[in-house]
């Protein structure tokens, strides 16, 4: 099979395609054929050497996220969850970068009819992060207030849409006064754009909630972030952080977070055991993927690439300019 290799730790570059062996499922998986995949931040670093595959994926094929059909299924399984064809995406340990991925046939979940394969690609990671952290874990409520850093993400347009669904107000901050007018497409009240003074969102937060604070934040890029989002929250309120692109360090006013008993919590996906793997696709598959076929939610792509141009897609990623997720057409 074609797959997307790291050759050395390096910029872009160094992604080559190469052929390598197509994967073997094992008892309990499947062989999924890519037609899609996306890229992701973890691809960046796995590419740079400062974030190593997971036990059990390939060391040097990133992919993190595929939308294809299912190929053949492992051995041992007289009820199979999946039959040959089968369109199914979900998020992987790694080696999605590729014309085939075996994954467990229980993180797979069923692609909506009316989702091409570039628009599922563009789902998974970014809708199972934005509900398991929005609503299983922080368990949002209907006329909560929720502020989204990065809103322009993919995982930003996710949890701005998944938020609304659930009859909360998404808020959000941006680089750009573009991304905040385009975002307000996909269900954002409203934003602010953020320039030198991290801390500008915190009376806007003040003013969009009447005095009273954010009730659940989604932190996707941490730093001074956090400690501005500590000032904006509401009494009682949840602070997701999920990721650390504006800084791994942060200080924090650690009297409010006692003052307004506030609940800071870290999220990542890709550390979890299968068991839990699989309980957020069936949380996914329940809840989101319903909406998907709606059109109730929809997946925000803001390119897409050959697989032979995964370098300049991860270059584009690393320019901050995106809108919603960079997808690779794999076949």
């Amino acid at each position: 099979m074609r797959a997307v290799v790291i050759a050395r730790p390096g910029g872009p570059e160094v992604l080559e395609v190469q052929e390598r062996p197509t994967p073997m499922p094992r008892a309990g998986e499947i062989l999924v054929r890519v037609h899609a995949t996306a890229i992701n931040r973890a691809d960046l670093l796995q590419r740079q050497g400062l974030y190593p595959a997971p036990p059990g994926a390939p060391a040097d094929i990133p992919g993190l996220e595929y939308a294809g059909e299912v190929a053949a299924a492992g051995p041992g399984s007289s009820t199979p969850l999946w039959k040959e064809g089968d369109r199914v995406f979900g998020i992987t340990g790694g080696g999605a970068y590729a014309e085939f991925v075996a994954v467990d046939s229980a993180t797979a979940a069923r692609i909506p009819d009316r989702l091409d394969w570039k628009e599922a690609a563009a789902a998974p990671e970014a809708f199972i992060t934005a509900h398991d952290a929005l609503v299983v874990q922080a368990r949002v409520q209907r006329g909560e207030s929720v502020l989204i850093h990065a809103v322009g993400s993919g995982v930003g347009l996710a949890g701005a849409q998944v938020a609304a669904a659930w009859g909360a107000r998404p808020f959000g901050t941006a680089r750009t006064a573009e991304k905040v007018e385009k975002a307000k497409r996909y269900g954002l009240a409203d934003g602010i754009v953020i320039e030198n003074d991290v801390e500008a969102f915190v009376p806007a937060c003040e003013r969009w909630t009447s005095g009273k604070g954010i009730d659940v934040t989604l932190d996707l890029v941490g730093g001074d972030y956090l400690g501005a989002s500590i000032r904006a929250s509401a009494p009682r309120g949840r602070i997701m952080l999920i990721g650390t692109v504006a800084g791994r360090a942060s200080t924090i006013p650690t009297g409010m977070v006692l003052g307004k008993r506030l609940t800071l919590r870290g999220t990542v996906l890709r550390s979890r055991s299968i068991e839990e793997k699989r309980a957020v696709t069936a949380a996914f598959a329940a809840e989101i993927v319903p909406l998907l076929e709606s059109g109730a939610l929809t997946p925000t792509i803001d390119s897409v690439f050959d697989l032979e141009q995964a370098g300049a897609g991860h270059e584009r990623v690393a320019g901050n300019a995106t809108f919603g997720k960079v997808v690779l057409r794999v076949n």
